[in-house]
Protein backbone atom coordinates (compact mmCIF):
# COMPACT_ATOMS: atom_id res chain seq x y z
CA UNK A 1 0.00 0.00 0.00
CA UNK A 2 1.32 3.44 -0.88
CA UNK A 3 1.96 5.95 1.95
CA UNK A 4 -0.83 8.32 0.91
CA UNK A 5 -3.38 5.53 1.23
CA UNK A 6 -2.14 4.73 4.75
CA UNK A 7 -2.56 8.35 5.82
CA UNK A 8 -6.03 8.51 4.29
CA UNK A 9 -7.11 5.24 5.93
CA UNK A 10 -6.10 6.48 9.39
CA UNK A 11 -7.64 9.91 8.84
CA UNK A 12 -10.93 8.46 7.56
CA UNK A 13 -11.20 6.07 10.52
CA UNK A 14 -10.67 8.85 13.08
CA UNK A 15 -13.10 11.23 11.34
CA UNK A 16 -15.83 8.59 11.65
CA UNK A 17 -15.45 8.45 15.46
CA UNK A 18 -17.65 11.48 16.16
CA UNK A 19 -14.79 13.72 17.33
CA UNK A 20 -14.48 17.49 17.53
CA UNK A 21 -11.73 18.49 15.14
CA UNK A 22 -8.79 19.72 17.24
CA UNK A 23 -6.78 22.91 16.91
CA UNK A 24 -4.10 21.83 19.38
CA UNK A 25 -2.04 18.63 19.51
CA UNK A 26 -0.22 17.43 22.63
CA UNK A 27 2.47 14.72 22.86
CA UNK A 28 2.85 13.47 26.42
CA UNK A 29 6.30 12.08 27.21
CA UNK A 30 7.70 9.68 29.81
CA UNK A 31 5.84 9.97 33.11
CA UNK A 32 4.09 13.14 31.97
CA UNK A 33 0.53 12.03 31.31
CA UNK A 34 -1.13 14.14 34.00
CA UNK A 35 -2.39 16.80 31.60
CA UNK A 36 -5.04 14.28 30.54
CA UNK A 37 -6.83 14.89 33.86
CA UNK A 38 -7.32 18.53 32.80
CA UNK A 39 -9.06 17.53 29.55
CA UNK A 40 -12.82 17.14 29.32
CA UNK A 41 -12.63 13.92 27.34
CA UNK A 42 -15.00 13.35 24.44
CA UNK A 43 -13.40 10.30 22.85
CA UNK A 44 -10.47 7.94 23.46
CA UNK A 45 -9.17 5.87 20.56
CA UNK A 46 -6.58 3.14 21.27
CA UNK A 47 -3.74 3.23 18.79
CA UNK A 48 -4.30 -0.39 17.80
CA UNK A 49 -7.79 0.50 16.52
CA UNK A 50 -6.43 3.05 14.02
CA UNK A 51 -5.31 1.66 10.64
CA UNK A 52 -1.51 1.69 10.18
CA UNK A 53 -0.91 3.44 13.53
CA UNK A 54 2.18 2.32 15.48
CA UNK A 55 1.74 0.79 18.94
CA UNK A 56 3.49 2.09 22.06
CA UNK A 57 5.86 -0.44 23.66
CA UNK A 58 7.51 1.69 26.37
CA UNK A 59 6.64 1.66 30.07
CA UNK A 60 4.35 4.59 31.01
CA UNK A 61 3.29 5.16 27.37
CA UNK A 62 -0.35 4.05 27.24
CA UNK A 63 -1.13 4.26 23.55
CA UNK A 64 -4.33 6.28 23.05
CA UNK A 65 -5.48 9.35 21.16
CA UNK A 66 -7.56 11.46 23.54
CA UNK A 67 -9.95 14.03 22.04
CA UNK A 68 -11.72 16.65 24.09
CA UNK A 69 -11.71 20.19 25.41
CA UNK A 70 -9.27 22.02 27.63
CA UNK A 71 -11.28 25.04 28.62
CA UNK A 72 -12.83 26.11 25.34
CA UNK A 73 -9.96 24.73 23.23
CA UNK A 74 -10.41 21.58 21.15
CA UNK A 75 -7.39 19.37 21.76
CA UNK A 76 -6.04 15.94 20.94
CA UNK A 77 -3.44 14.34 23.20
CA UNK A 78 -1.14 11.50 22.26
CA UNK A 79 -0.92 9.41 25.42
CA UNK A 80 2.15 7.50 24.30
CA UNK A 81 4.72 8.25 21.63
CA UNK A 82 7.16 6.28 19.49
CA UNK A 83 10.95 6.05 19.34
CA UNK A 84 13.58 4.81 16.92
CA UNK A 85 14.94 2.41 19.55
CA UNK A 86 11.64 0.52 19.49
CA UNK A 87 12.44 -0.44 15.91
CA UNK A 88 10.13 2.06 14.25
CA UNK A 89 11.05 3.96 11.10
CA UNK A 90 10.97 7.75 11.10
CA UNK A 91 7.86 7.61 8.93
CA UNK A 92 6.12 5.51 11.59
CA UNK A 93 7.34 7.73 14.45
CA UNK A 94 5.94 10.86 12.80
CA UNK A 95 2.86 9.23 11.24
CA UNK A 96 0.61 10.51 14.08
CA UNK A 97 1.81 14.11 13.67
CA UNK A 98 0.87 14.08 10.01
CA UNK A 99 -2.55 12.64 10.86
CA UNK A 100 -3.10 15.31 13.53
CA UNK A 101 -2.28 18.00 10.98
CA UNK A 102 -4.77 16.46 8.55
CA UNK A 103 -7.34 16.68 11.37
CA UNK A 104 -6.63 20.40 11.71
CA UNK A 105 -4.08 21.11 14.46
CA UNK A 106 -2.21 24.42 14.26
CA UNK A 107 -0.12 24.04 17.44
CA UNK A 108 1.89 21.11 18.80
CA UNK A 109 2.97 20.89 22.44
CA UNK A 110 5.57 18.23 23.28
CA UNK A 111 6.98 17.09 26.59
CA UNK A 112 9.86 14.73 27.26
CA UNK A 113 12.18 13.43 29.95
CA UNK A 114 15.81 14.38 29.33
CA UNK A 115 19.26 14.14 30.85
CA UNK A 116 20.73 17.42 32.06
CA UNK A 117 24.10 18.16 30.43
CA UNK A 118 24.25 21.79 31.54
CA UNK A 119 25.73 21.78 35.04
CA UNK A 120 23.33 24.54 36.09
CA UNK A 121 20.39 22.17 35.58
CA UNK A 122 19.13 20.05 38.46
CA UNK A 123 16.74 17.09 38.65
CA UNK A 124 13.19 18.30 38.30
CA UNK A 125 14.05 21.50 36.42
CA UNK A 126 12.11 22.37 33.28
CA UNK A 127 13.85 23.35 30.04
CA UNK A 128 11.99 25.16 27.26
CA UNK A 129 13.73 23.95 24.11
CA UNK A 130 15.01 26.78 21.94
CA UNK A 131 16.91 24.68 19.39
CA UNK A 132 18.09 21.14 18.81
CA UNK A 133 20.91 18.99 17.46
CA UNK A 134 19.72 15.93 15.56
CA UNK A 135 22.10 13.01 16.13
CA UNK A 136 19.60 10.32 15.24
CA UNK A 137 20.48 8.00 12.38
CA UNK A 138 17.56 8.97 10.12
CA UNK A 139 15.54 12.02 9.17
CA UNK A 140 11.74 11.83 8.83
CA UNK A 141 11.86 13.83 5.59
CA UNK A 142 14.12 11.34 3.81
CA UNK A 143 12.48 9.90 0.69
CA UNK A 144 9.99 11.31 -1.81
CA UNK A 145 8.55 14.65 -0.71
CA UNK A 146 4.77 15.01 -0.64
CA UNK A 147 4.21 18.61 -1.67
CA UNK A 148 0.75 18.56 -0.08
CA UNK A 149 2.50 18.14 3.28
CA UNK A 150 5.26 20.71 2.84
CA UNK A 151 8.30 21.87 0.85
CA UNK A 152 11.23 19.66 -0.11
CA UNK A 153 13.66 21.83 1.90
CA UNK A 154 11.84 23.28 4.93
CA UNK A 155 13.53 26.09 6.83
CA UNK A 156 14.69 25.24 10.37
CA UNK A 157 16.23 28.57 11.41
CA UNK A 158 13.70 28.81 14.27
CA UNK A 159 12.30 25.30 14.81
CA UNK A 160 10.47 26.17 18.05
CA UNK A 161 7.86 28.92 17.96
CA UNK A 162 9.12 32.12 19.55
CA UNK A 163 5.74 33.49 20.63
CA UNK A 164 4.81 30.24 22.35
CA UNK A 165 8.19 30.14 24.07
CA UNK A 166 7.71 33.69 25.31
CA UNK A 167 4.28 32.92 26.73
CA UNK A 168 5.62 29.79 28.46
CA UNK A 169 8.36 31.82 30.15
CA UNK A 170 5.83 34.43 31.29
CA UNK A 171 3.60 31.76 32.83
CA UNK A 172 6.55 30.09 34.58
CA UNK A 173 7.69 33.43 36.01
CA UNK A 174 4.20 34.27 37.19
CA UNK A 175 3.84 30.86 38.86
CA UNK A 176 7.37 30.95 40.33
CA UNK A 177 8.43 27.82 38.42
CA UNK A 178 12.14 27.34 37.71
CA UNK A 179 12.71 27.04 33.94
CA UNK A 180 15.66 27.31 31.58
CA UNK A 181 16.06 27.84 27.86
CA UNK A 182 18.27 25.24 26.21
CA UNK A 183 19.40 23.11 23.29
CA UNK A 184 18.16 19.51 23.06
CA UNK A 185 20.35 16.79 21.54
CA UNK A 186 18.38 13.88 20.09
CA UNK A 187 20.11 10.49 20.13
CA UNK A 188 18.82 7.08 19.13
CA UNK A 189 19.17 5.21 22.44
CA UNK A 190 17.94 3.14 24.17
CA UNK A 191 21.04 3.01 26.37
CA UNK A 192 21.99 6.07 28.34
CA UNK A 193 25.23 7.77 27.32
CA UNK A 194 28.80 7.14 28.41
CA UNK A 195 30.91 9.76 30.19
CA UNK A 196 32.79 10.47 26.96
CA UNK A 197 29.53 10.90 25.08
CA UNK A 198 28.23 13.36 27.67
CA UNK A 199 31.46 15.38 27.28
CA UNK A 200 31.03 15.35 23.51
CA UNK A 201 27.40 16.49 23.71
CA UNK A 202 28.31 19.36 26.02
CA UNK A 203 31.17 20.36 23.71
CA UNK A 204 28.89 20.64 20.66
CA UNK A 205 26.46 22.88 22.55
CA UNK A 206 23.73 20.64 23.98
CA UNK A 207 22.09 21.42 27.32
CA UNK A 208 19.88 18.33 27.54
CA UNK A 209 19.82 14.96 25.80
CA UNK A 210 16.96 12.61 24.98
CA UNK A 211 15.65 10.06 22.50
CA UNK A 212 12.54 11.73 21.08
CA UNK A 213 10.93 15.06 20.11
CA UNK A 214 13.16 16.10 17.20
CA UNK A 215 11.48 13.92 14.54
CA UNK A 216 8.07 15.29 15.54
CA UNK A 217 9.36 18.87 15.49
CA UNK A 218 10.95 18.43 12.05
CA UNK A 219 7.64 17.16 10.66
CA UNK A 220 5.72 19.92 12.45
CA UNK A 221 7.89 22.52 10.74
CA UNK A 222 7.52 20.71 7.41
CA UNK A 223 3.71 20.90 7.70
CA UNK A 224 3.44 24.44 9.06
CA UNK A 225 2.50 23.48 12.63
CA UNK A 226 3.72 25.77 15.44
CA UNK A 227 5.65 23.64 17.98
CA UNK A 228 6.70 24.12 21.59
CA UNK A 229 8.70 21.50 23.50
CA UNK A 230 9.57 21.32 27.20
CA UNK A 231 11.97 18.85 28.81
CA UNK A 232 11.94 17.65 32.39
CA UNK A 233 15.49 17.11 33.63
CA UNK A 234 15.26 13.64 35.15
CA UNK A 235 18.97 12.91 35.71
CA UNK A 236 22.14 14.98 35.97
CA UNK A 237 24.79 14.04 33.41
CA UNK A 238 28.01 15.41 34.85
CA UNK A 239 30.72 13.14 33.37
CA UNK A 240 33.07 13.95 36.23
CA UNK A 241 30.54 12.85 38.86
CA UNK A 242 28.25 10.50 36.99
CA UNK A 243 25.76 8.52 39.05
CA UNK A 244 23.97 5.42 37.71
CA UNK A 245 20.44 6.10 36.46
CA UNK A 246 17.54 3.79 35.67
CA UNK A 247 14.14 4.17 34.06
CA UNK A 248 12.26 3.76 37.37
CA UNK A 249 14.07 6.75 38.89
CA UNK A 250 13.62 8.75 35.68
CA UNK A 251 9.86 8.15 35.70
CA UNK A 252 9.63 9.06 39.40
CA UNK A 253 11.38 12.41 38.82
CA UNK A 254 9.18 13.09 35.79
CA UNK A 255 6.02 12.37 37.78
CA UNK A 256 7.10 14.56 40.69
CA UNK A 257 7.66 17.45 38.26
CA UNK A 258 4.47 16.78 36.32
CA UNK A 259 2.24 19.32 38.13
CA UNK A 260 4.53 22.22 37.18
CA UNK A 261 4.69 21.21 33.53
CA UNK A 262 0.94 20.57 33.45
CA UNK A 263 0.27 24.04 34.85
CA UNK A 264 2.45 25.76 32.23
CA UNK A 265 0.96 23.83 29.31
CA UNK A 266 -2.61 24.27 30.54
CA UNK A 267 -2.27 28.02 31.02
CA UNK A 268 -0.51 28.38 27.67
CA UNK A 269 -3.20 26.47 25.80
CA UNK A 270 -5.95 28.51 27.45
CA UNK A 271 -4.18 31.72 26.40
CA UNK A 272 -4.26 30.94 22.70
Amino acid sequence: MDPVSRFNDAYDYIRKQNITLPEIGIVLGTGLGGLVSEISIEKQIPYNFIPHFPISTVESHFGKLIFGKLGDKAVVAMQGRFHAYEGYTMEQITFPIRILKMLGIKYLFISNAAGGLNLDYKKGDLVIIDDHINLQAENPLTGPNRIEFGPRFPDMSQPYHLELMGKAFEIAKRENIRVHKGVYAAVTGPNLETRAEYRYLRTIGADVVGMSTVPEVIVANHMGIKPLAISVVTDECNPDDLQPANITEIIEVAKSTEPKLTLILKELILSL
